[in-house]
Formats: structure tokens, C-alpha cells, sequence
């Protein structure tokens, strides 16, 4: 099995190029579906007859490495079970319309051995409207887990710079503090939204990717957390969502209660983290808004 080279994607360190610009067109039945997919149950996000009708802040989370341009011979891509989201940045500097034409180009900054086998891989993308003024930025980080089988990847050399931060919590109790039960069907609905990886819907697949049973897609988890804080700080106000970031540090399952606990960390931010029971699924991650 060779060793990939990772210095040979990013010439001197530096983040690789801008892909081209794909073009993504969606209308107001997408919108639609991803709210009810991460849960929402507000009629500004699930009801296209309300006036205040509007796309949930997060709704272009799915989009982020869109057209990037990555050599798969240096660095080698993983079957749907064996790569899982890490972690992700979204910000928003301009709503998106209910309906409409985007662009999104993407590039490779980063990647890095994590563990035995795996890959951490960082990919930035920025959303355009169709006047061609940005409106969201988005950064991911992703494991590869295997070319074959779990674990298969050999040790590459790190490049780039890592978009991830260590975040720690306080040690006092939160300020905040908001649960949901993820109903039995929730992957289900979700997955309609274009993520059709079988790891979160077949239990074959989950336990090829080394789970007992399908997890929740980890950007449902993503989406619950931001409306849970949008919600709990804003009233539910997408004008005032500006920016979140988390890691991924364990699966939900379908069942599964999500309790978030924040901190308030200085106007308009918090920092906060994902628990189920004892188990922390969320961490390394903060939330900012208009006050």
C-alpha cells in the first residue's frame, strides 16, 4: 500500500486553487424539505405561506467543497460509509433567496493523518447569488477512513493550515441549556435533501463504517444544533444568525435525545457543545449573532 504525499496537492503550504464555479439550482420544495429534516417546526422555515417565509440560515451546509479540484492519486478517496463529516464552519453574509440559481466554488487548504488509517481533510467554498455577491462561506473537515476497508490509509505527510481550533467549555454551568428527541425517522427524511450516504440509512452499510446501526447525518446534527441556538438566543430570527462552527466528536443515533449547553462568551457569541446522556457528540464549537 503506497504512502500519500499530501505536500505535492499544496504547492508550499499555501491553500490549492479556487475549483471552478459550479452552478446549483433550488427551489422553494428544497427549501421546504431541509427544514423539516433538521427538525424545524417554525412556519417561517416549514410554511412557504407565511410572510416572514424565509431559508433556514444553514440550509447551504450540503454545498461546501463543490467542484474542488483534489487529486485523488495523492490524496485517495473513501467509499460513502468510511468518510464522515469532522467538523464545520458556516457563515452567512448575505440570505439566501426562497428560490433561485447559486454558484459555489471550493478549494483544498489542509489535510493531516488523525489517528491510525485516517485522513482529515479541509476544503473552503463560498456561495455566490446570481448577481454574483457572496452570501454564505463555508469550511469542512472530513475523514477518510479507508480506501477498501476501515483503517486502510496509510500515513501522509500534513499541509496546509488547519481551519480547526480547540474550543474548551467553562467548567461552571451553562447558561443555556435545550434538548430535542431525534425521532426514528429523522436520517430518513434528511437524506432526501441529497445526502444519500447508505452509512446513515442501511445497517449493512453502518457496520462496514464500524457503527452498530445507521447514525444521524452529522450535518442533521449540525442543523438541529444551529436552530436549537437560533431559537434559544434569537427567537428564531434567521436575520440575526451569523456564523457557527463545530466538531463532530461522536454519532447521534435515531432515538436519541440532543442536549445543547451554551455558554455566553462576549456580546452576540457563544460557545457550546452537543451531549447525549454523558456522551459529548458536539464540541470545539461556537455560535454568533446580532444582538
Amino acid at each position: 500500500m503506497p504512502t500519500y504525499n499530501a505536500i505535492a496537492a499544496l504547492p508550499n503550504g499555501e491553500p490549492g486553487p479556487w475549483g471552478d464555479p459550479v452552478t446549483i439550482r433550488y427551489d422553494q420544495r428544497d427549501v421546504l424539505l431541509y427544514a423539516v429534516g433538521i427538525g424545524l417546526r417554525d412556519l417561517r422555515y416549514v410554511y412557504e405561506g407565511n410572510p416572514q417565509f424565509a431559508v433556514f440560515p444553514t440550509f447551504s451546509i450540503r454545498w461546501g467543497g463543490a467542484g474542488v479540484p483534489l487529486d485523488t492519486a495523492l490524496i485517495p478517496a473513501s467509499p460513502g460509509p468510511l468518510n464522515i463529516d469532522a467538523e464545520r464552519y458556516l457563515e452567512v453574509i448575505k440570505p439566501l433567496p426562497t428560490s433561485g440559481e447559486v454558484t459555489v466554488q471550493s478549494r483544498f487548504i489542509a489535510a493531516h493523518p488523525r489517528g491510525k488509517g485516517n485522513g482529515f481533510l479541509e476544503f473552503e467554498s463560498l456561495v455566490r447569488d446570481s448577481h454574483g455577491e457572496p452570501c454564505v462561506k463555508l469550511v469542512n473537515g472530513s475523514f477518510r477512513r479507508g480506501i477498501k476497508q476501515l483503517g486502510d490509509i496509510e500515513p501522509f505527510e500534513g499541509v496546509g493550515q488547519t481551519f480547526s481550533q480547540k474550543i474548551e467549555v467553562p467548567g461552571t454551568a451553562p447558561d443555556i441549556e435545550t434538548a430535542v428527541l431525534i425521532p426514528d425517522n429523522q436520517a430518513h427524511i434528511y437524506r432526501l435533501s441529497g445526502d444519500y450516504n447508505s452509512l446513515h440509512i442501511d445497517p449493512e452499510a453502518a457496520r462496514f463504517g464500524g457503527f452498530d446501526e445507521p447514525i444521524l447525518h452529522g450535518l442533521c446534527t449540525f442543523g438541529h444544533s444551529a436552530q436549537m441556538l437560533l431559537q434559544a438566543l434569537c427567537d428564531g430570527d434567521a436575520s440575526r444568525f451569523k456564523k457557527i462552527k463545530v466538531r463532530f466528536s461522536s454519532p447521534v443515533f435515531l432515538n436519541d435525545t440532543l442536549q445543547i449547553r451554551a455558554w455566553r462568551d462576549g456580546p452576540g457569541r457563544v460557545i457550546f457543545e452537543g451531549r447525549v446522556g454523558d456522551k459529548v457528540v458536539v464540541s470545539n464549537a461556537y455560535f454568533e449573532y446580532a444582538t
